[in-house]
C-alpha cells in the first residue's frame, strides 16, 4: 500500500475550532429540538451539501474533531485511486449516490432491499464523534452521523446460523476508475463477527459534520467500526450478507501476511512494513507534529475488550 503525506493545507482553509464548536452547539440544540434537516454551517465546508443532524450521543469523544477539508481530501478510497486526493478529485463528479438501494439478505427471516431514504429512516440518527485510526499510522477524530448497526440488525432478524456480517461494496467500473487495478479484489467485501455487528459503537453512518456523507467519505452509506483500523468500515454498502462462515474480506484476500480478519487497532502487533505503536494526527499542528501513542483498541479498550477475552490478539489480528 502506498503512504501519502498529508496535503498542505492554509490555515484560511480549515475550519477554526471555534467555527466548529459554534456549529456543533447548533446541532446539538436542533436535535434536541427534535429538529433534523437545515442547520447552520460555516464557510470553509461545502454550503451546496444537504444537512443532515442527529442527536448528541455519550458515546461520543470529547476531543477536538479534525478539520472538514483534511478528512474530505485526504482519503483512502481504492475504487477512485490509490492516492490519497484522488477520491476527493473523482468522487464528487463520478460516484452517483441516488437512486441506491441497499439489499441485506443471508441468513435473516426478514430479507429485504431498502432505498436510502427508507434506510434512513429505520431508527433516529445521532451524531457519534470518535476517533478513526487508519492502518498508515495516522488518525483523525470525525463527528459521524447515523445510527447503531444493531437497529439494522434487529428489523431483519437475524436465524441462529448467522455468526458473522459480511458488508458489499459498490463496484461500478463506469462511476469507479480505480477498478481497473488489480491491488484488491473488487467489489470491496468487509466482515464482521456478529457481536462485533451489534456492538453500540459500530455505527452505519450517512453523514458526517453535520451534512450527509460527501462521496470521497463513502456515500450515500457507510459502515464505521472505531476500535478497529480504518479499511474494517466499508464505503458506499450496497449489500449486507448474514453468514456461518467467516467472511474473507478484501484486504485479508490481497495481502493475507499484512491484514488479519480482526484488524483491531493494537500497537503491539506492527504491519508487516512499519510500526503501528504511534501514529499522527491530521491536522494538528502542522505536519511534523510530535507522533503520539497508539492507543489499544484505539482508545475504546474499556469498552470492546471483553468481545476478545481469551483470543491470542497477535495470531487474530
Amino acid at each position: 500500500m502506498l503512504i501519502h503525506r498529508a496535503p498542505d493545507v492554509a490555515p484560511s482553509e480549515i475550519t477554526p475550532p471555534a467555527v466548529w464548536r459554534e456549529r456543533r452547539t447548533l446541532l446539538q440544540a436542533a436535535a434536541a429540538a427534535g429538529l433534523v434537516g437545515v442547520v447552520g454551517t460555516s464557510a470553509a465546508q461545502n454550503a451546496a451539501a444537504p444537512k443532515l443532524a442527529g442527536r448528541p450521543s455519550p458515546l461520543s469523544t470529547v476531543e477536538r474533531a479534525t478539520p472538514y477539508k483534511l478528512v474530505t481530501e485526504y482519503c483512502n478510497y481504492f475504487e477512485f485511486g490509490t492516492d490519497k486526493e484522488d477520491p476527493a478529485r473523482l468522487a464528487p463528479k463520478m460516484l452517483k449516490p441516488r437512486p441506491w438501494t441497499v439489499q441485506v439478505d443471508g441468513e435473516v427471516q426478514r430479507a429485504r432491499s431498502f432505498g436510502i431514504e427508507d434506510l434512513m429512516k429505520l431508527a433516529p440518527m445521532e451524531e457519534r464523534t470518535y476517533r478513526l485510526r487508519c492502518v498508515e499510522a495516522w488518525s483523525a477524530v470525525v463527528p459521524w452521523v447515523g445510527f447503531p448497526l444493531a437497529e439494522l440488525i434487529k428489523t431483519v432478524a437475524p436465524t441462529g446460523n448467522a455468526k458473522f456480517v459480511e458488508f458489499i461494496t459498490l463496484a461500478d467500473p463506469k462511476q469507479m476508475p480505480g477498478l481497473r487495478s488489480d491491488v484488491l479484489r473488487w467489489p470491496y467485501t468487509e466482515g464482521l463477527r456478529m457481536d462485533e455487528a451489534m456492538h453500540p459503537l459500530t455505527l452505519l453512518a450517512f453523514g458526517m459534520y453535520g451534512e450527509v456523507l460527501p462521496n470521497q467519505n463513502g456515500a450515500p452509506v457507510r459502515l464505521v467500526v472505531p476500535w478497529k483500523y480504518g479499511f474494517k468500515s466499508a464505503k458506499s454498502l450496497v449489500r449486507i450478507r448474514f453468514v456461518e462462515k467467516q467472511p474473507v474480506n478484501s484486504w485479508k484476500a490481497s495481502a493475507p501476511h499484512e491484514y488479519g480478519f480482526y484488524s483491531n487497532v493494537n500497537p503491539d502487533v506492527d504491519h508487516a512494513r512499519w510500526s503501528q505503536a504511534s501514529e499522527r494526527r491530521l491536522g494538528e499542528d502542522g505536519l511534523f507534529a510530535k507522533r503520539r501513542p497508539t492507543l489499544m483498541f484505539n482508545g475504546y479498550a474499556e469498552q470492546v475488550a471483553s468481545l476478545y477475552s481469551g483470543m491470542d490478539l497477535r495470531m487474530n489480528f
